[in-house]
């Protein structure tokens, strides 16, 4: 499944039905399908929320691999971003004490067995794999 998506939170509804489709034409097992629109949720908000200075649509990319899935999100005329070097999360510190954002990809980090990040010619592409009964089903 390949499919492009206008840089608003607004395509979320559709992108959520987008997986969806995937998920019952793949035969995929739906036990991931959460942890896989989750993953794709926060990854695209990151993508509009800030990689700004470019209008191009974020292509979403959906997979079938051995017991589950490989998504990948690219998005175009961007400068890079690594989300595997996001800051870490202290989870253990009090609530008043922890700083704003970064708790998405860390959350994101431990829902999907794997994430891999290519940028190249201003293409920020970040995929991950989810199956089944690995990271946290």
């Amino acid at each position: 499944m390949e499919q492009s998506f206008k840089r608003s939170v607004n395509e979320l509804q559709a992108i959520v039905a987008a997986t969806g489709r995937f998920f019952a034409r793949s035969e995929t097992d739906e036990s991931i399908r959460m942890a896989v629109d989750l993953a794709v949720e926060e990854l695209f908000v990151n993508m509009v929320t800030y990689n700004l200075g470019t209008d191009h649509d974020i292509l979403l990319q959906m997979q079938a691999s051995p017991g589950g899935v490989k998504v990948s999100l690219t998005d175009y005329d961007v400068e890079p971003f690594d989300p595997s070097l996001a800051p870490g999360v202290d989870i253990d510190a009090p609530l008043d004490q922890r700083e704003p954002n970064g708790l998405g990809l860390y959350l994101v980090s431990k829902m999907v067995d794997s994430v891999h990040y290519e940028y190249r010619d201003r293409e920020s592409k970040v995929t991950f794999v989810k199956t089944v009964g690995r990271a946290d089903d």
